[in-house]
């Protein structure tokens, strides 16, 4: 152990806070939050730990330590996510790619809102929903939802009196509210449903345009009948596809993690359940996981970091902190594969996020617990099928080489 850390070791403070694990060329290398500084960082260098190999690693490159006390565990946890955005250590667990996910945009705040894909939520009035994991399954939902409920897509003023509308009206993609076809309440009714279906709240849209055509027809508007008519069943196919998955009408989340033990490569598979249905579903890449028993569900793994917690429960506690630092919206229930061994300061800072109490659980029986498993098969096949294309890009290469080499004529 440098003579650095063994000095600073006999001065951590006993307090809440965040440290941090510097290399000899003065490199953040790990960051991490403790409920006593003193207790945890001393844990690492500890000669009758059983640590894991990877925190083996990190130990044996310290050089340096440095920390941070905070009032409680949760300024802790905010202090850490902040670390590892700025720093990106190498041996933290963080989001593969680090990049920033789109969101679909609908600005409320203005008359006739207009729909953006954009890539940073902002406070400006405007309704965020996602994040989604590529820019491509944000456009194919809006595809799919302008169908039934058409909207703006222009930059003109609105005032109902320009003389001609766009081809986009034409092919029945917009109301037409710059000519006047459409008021400011209908355009508004019309986003505002667009807005429940995607939260997840198919069946109440269902039933208002199940009554909207019920109206037109009595008022002999037969016109407006059928295009309720057609947006009815329109909205009736893309809620066919949103599994129900509960009777209970919740909104639930479901964590689950896979992990190759030969690689260490890890998927996490987010499951997206709103009023009773399945409406989406996320999968994501981590870096800097080690390798632990996927068969201890329960999160009894043996093979525990050093404050003797479960591997599995700290990987997705890790994701949980990056994942909902920029999500839209939080259910007040999160269901997780193992539990993070922080589960109390992890609640208090998603339901500080919500607004509302939020509740981490493992299931443990009935429904919850095969969609749960289902959860867990999907991460694996996504794993699966990104190291097949990593693979298959490294076959590409290293043939390129090769043809690259005979036609040459290099050995």
């Amino acid at each position: 152990m440098p003579e650095k850390v063994a000095q600073k070791l006999d001065t951590l403070p006993v307090a809440p806070g965040c440290y941090q694990m510097l290399d000899a060329a003065g490199n953040v290398i790990y960051v991490g939050k403790a409920v006593v500084l003193r207790n945890r960082v001393r844990s690492y260098f500890h000669l009758s730990a059983n640590h894991s190999p990877r925190t083996q690693a990190l130990v044996a490159e310290i050089a340096d330590i440095s920390w941070w006390v905070t009032k409680t565990e949760l300024e802790a946890l905010i202090l850490e996510n902040e670390l590892i955005k700025r720093y990106k250590p190498r041996y933290n667990v963080r989001l593969k790619d680090d990049k920033t996910f789109p969101y679909i945009k609908v600005n409320w705040q203005e008359d006739f809102p207009k729909i953006q894909v954009v890539r940073r939520m902002r406070k400006d009035g405007a309704r965020y929903f996602g994040p989604y994991t590529s820019s491509r399954a944000c456009y194919e939902t809006l595809d799919a939802l302008r169908r039934v409920f058409p909207y703006l897509d222009c930059d003109r003023k609105i005032t109902g009196n320009d003389p001609r509308p766009c081809l986009y009206y034409h092919i029945k993609l917009c109301g037409g509210p710059c000519i006047g076809a459409q008021s400011r309440e209908q355009y508004r009714e019309t986003i505002q449903q667009l807005m429940q279906f995607l939260e997840g709240n198919s069946d109440k849209v269902l039933n208002q345009l199940q009554e909207q055509m019920g109206r037109a027809a009595e008022n002999l508007q037969f016109e407006l009948a059928a295009l309720y008519r057609d947006r009815l069943q329109s909205a009736q196919r893309i809620a066919e596809q949103q599994k129900i998955v509960s009777a209970a009408l919740e909104d639930v989340d479901y964590v689950a993690l896979a992990q190759d033990e030969r690689t260490a490569d890890t998927a996490v598979q987010v499951f997206m359940v709103r009023h009773g249905r399945l409406v989406g579903r996320d999968s994501f890449l981590l870096e800097g996981a080690e390798v632990f028993n996927l068969q201890a569900n329960n999160g009894d793994s043996a093979d525990a970091d050093p404050a003797g917690t479960s591997q599995l429960g700290a990987l997705i506690g890790a994701f949980i902190q990056q994942f909902y630092d920029n999500v839209a919206f939080i259910p007040s229930l999160v269901l997780v594969q193992a539990m993070p061994p922080d589960q109390a300061v992890l609640e208090e800072w998603l339901a500080e996020h919500r607004g509302a109490k939020v509740q981490l659980r493992v299931p443990r029986r009935g429904d919850k617990v095969k969609l749960m498993e289902l959860a867990q098969e999907n991460a694996a096949e996504f794993l699966r099928v990104r190291q097949a294309e990593q693979a298959a890009d490294t076959n590409r290469q290293t043939e390129a080489v090769a043809e690259l080499q005979s036609a040459l004529h290099l050995e």
